[in-house]
This record gives C-alpha cells, sequence and structure tokens, in this order.
C-alpha cells in the first residue's frame, strides 16, 4: 500500500476573476468538491484507479455547468455530440467514443468500450448502438437542454464560426463569453495503479463531424503505470498535433523527468509554440499531482491520502491545506 492520489479539471481558458459572481465562483468550487468526493472516496476504499477516474468525472458529466454530459454545447446541427475516454495504466487498455448522442455519461462507454469490445475508439452510430447492445443509460435530447448554451450557440448558428467559449446568459448574465468545459481526472491508487479518464461536448457550433483532443488516446488523455496519467483540456487540435498526453510520458519515460518539470515542459513550451491553449492535469506511479496551464485559468483540484489538498480557478489556487 502507498500514498494514493486524484486530481480532476473542469476546463481551462479565459476565466477571470473580474468576470467571476461570488455565486457562481461558489457554484464551480462546490462542483469540484463533489466530484473530487466521488472519486476519492473510492480511493479510500481500495477501489481501483479506473473506478476511481469514472466516478469523479460522472459527476462533472451530470452538471450544467460544464461542458460534457449533460452541459455539453450544441453543434451546427444543434444537437450535442460528445467525446469521451478513458486509459488504465496497469494495462494499457483504453476506450474511447465519439460524437456520440443522448448518452448520459459518454465515460461509461468508454469505459464498456474498454473493457468489452475487443476495440478501442468506436464513434457515431456505431458507439450508440454499442451503448444500447451494453445498458448504457441513454436520455432524451431534453436532458441535455441549457438555455445558456442555446443562447450562445443562437449567436453563431448562422456562421461558419464555432467556438469553446460558453455564454452563461441564463444564469442571470453571470459570466458572459469565457472559454472552459472539457472535463477529466487522473489518480494513483494505493496499489501505485494509475488511470486517466476525459469527456466533453466539444466546441459550440462545430461542424463536419470535428472530434478534439479529448477522446484521441495519447493526444488529450493518457496513462502507464511507469510514467502518469495525464488528462488535457483546451484548443483541441494543437493538442492532438503535440501528441500533448503521451509526449509527458514520453519525457518522464526517456529523459527521466519529474511530471512537474515534463508537464511544465509540454504545456508551458512546446505548445506554447504552437499557440495550443489550454492546460493538463497528471499523476505519477508515486501518487504525485500536478496541474499546469498557459491560460488565464483553469478548473482544478487534487487530493492526497497524505493530507494535501487544493482547489482552484484562476493562476492562484483558491484554496490549500496540508495537515
Amino acid at each position: 500500500m502507498q500514498p494514493f492520489s486524484l486530481v480532476i479539471h473542469g476546463g481551462a481558458g479565459t476565466i477571470l476573476k473580474q468576470d467571476m459572481t461570488p455565486e457562481l465562483e461558489q457554484a464551480y468550487v462546490k462542483a469540484l468538491e463533489d466530484a473530487m468526493s466521488a472519486g476519492f472516496a473510492v480511493l479510500e476504499q481500495d477501489g481501483t484507479a479506473t473506478n476511481a477516474v469514472k466516478a469523479a468525472i460522472v459527476v462533472l458529466e451530470d452538471n450544467l455547468l460544464f461542458n460534457a454530459g449533460r452541459g455539453s454545447v450544441f453543434t451546427k446541427k444543434g444537437v450535442q455530440e460528445m467525446d469521451a475516454a478513458i486509459m488504465d495504466g496497469r494495462t494499457l487498455g483504453a476506450g474511447a467514443v465519439a460524437g456520440v448522442r443522448n448518452i448520459r455519461n459518454p465515460i461509461e462507454l468508454a469505459e464498456e468500450v474498454m473493457l468489452n469490445s475487443n476495440h478501442v475508439f468506436l464513434s457515431g452510430k456505431g458507439a450508440n448502438d454499442f451503448a444500447i447492445k451494453q445498458g448504457i443509460k441513454l436520455e432524451p435530447d431534453e436532458y441535455f437542454f441549457s438555455q445558456f448554451r442555446y443562447d450562445q450557440w443562437k449567436e453563431m448558428r448562422d456562421s461558419d464560426n464555432y467556438s469553446l467559449d460558453h455564454t452563461h446568459q441564463g444564469l442571470e448574465e453571470l459570466m458572459k463569453d469565457k472559454k472552459f468545459g472539457t472535463v477529466g481526472a487522473a489518480a494513483c491508487d494505493a496499489y501505485g495503479n494509475i488511470a486517466a479518464a476525459t469527456s466533453t461536448g466539444g466546441m459550440t457550433n462545430k461542424k463536419y463531424g470535428r472530434i478534439g483532443d479529448s477522446p484521441v488516446i495519447g493526444a488529450g488523455t493518457y496513462a502507464n503505470n511507469a510514467t502518469c496519467g495525464i488528462s488535457c483540456t483546451g484548443h483541441g487540435e494543437p493538442f492532438i498535433c503535440a501528441v500533448a498526453a503521451y509526449d509527458v510520458s514520453c519525457l518522464m519515460e526517456y529523459k527521466g523527468m519529474s511530471l512537474q518539470d515534463a508537464m511544465n515542459q509540454v504545456v508551458n513550451v512546446k505548445l506554447v509554440k504552437m499557440e495550443g491553449e489550454g492546460g493538463m492535469i497528471g499523476v505519477d506511479a508515486k501518487g504525485n499531482t500536478a496541474m499546469l496551464f498557459n491560460s488565464a485559468g483553469m478548473y482544478r483540484a487534487m487530493r492526497k491520502s497524505t493530507g494535501e489538498s487544493a482547489i482552484g480557478i484562476y493562476k492562484d489556487l483558491y484554496s490549500e491545506n496540508s495537515r
């Protein structure tokens, strides 16, 4: 048995304190705390890292504040198309789905792909058919409707523009035109096993079946017991081209870098050169955690069995304790 840890994110981007009301800030903090509590409870009960990241992400997918699951944004066609991935660092097994519709918790479908499909990546109608076969919970379109996502899409639907931004007009004008969304988690359990998972609704007004980095193993999600577990968030295209999540693992494996240094090299050097805005969270096999981003903010939290915990939205950590 060894120290275990969990780290989560709810998206990165132009998240500024001056644009946030105390009520909305507290709503995000509570959402992160709820997800952290769900995932960390699994680890405390000697559960696996994969079950811990799944539990945390399910809570975030069920929350309208985040662009994943229920809170997913509208596509060009006015529907939600969701992506998710999960990877087990012990077996190097992975499961991912892209462009799925009406799936309440896409991360649960991604896990079913990993465990029961003999495949890694399913998309569109085929992925939905597999979900039905596996008894994954479905929801009607109305479940995924939120007024602020709809209003944001209405402003863009007649153009060729797409956006990472989510205008919260439905939340009493609490926050406008700010980037955030994708959710993710990475964990190291008491047995030194690592897992990572990511879930997203993608870009508002996206077309042509666009898929970002989140479900792409090695780009937005990666886990390997020998190195780290990583979940990314941000502008997906540069993260795909940078093979961002796997690059952190490579720097650790081949150059002997620490988790923090490897993530810093990818987030603040490599991605910056590629104009890749966003961030990532990570764990290593010793239970160390890191949360790095090159944007104005990132919704994030971490907790360790040694008593350390932290939660943040802006550059500075919102709260931290060590006991």
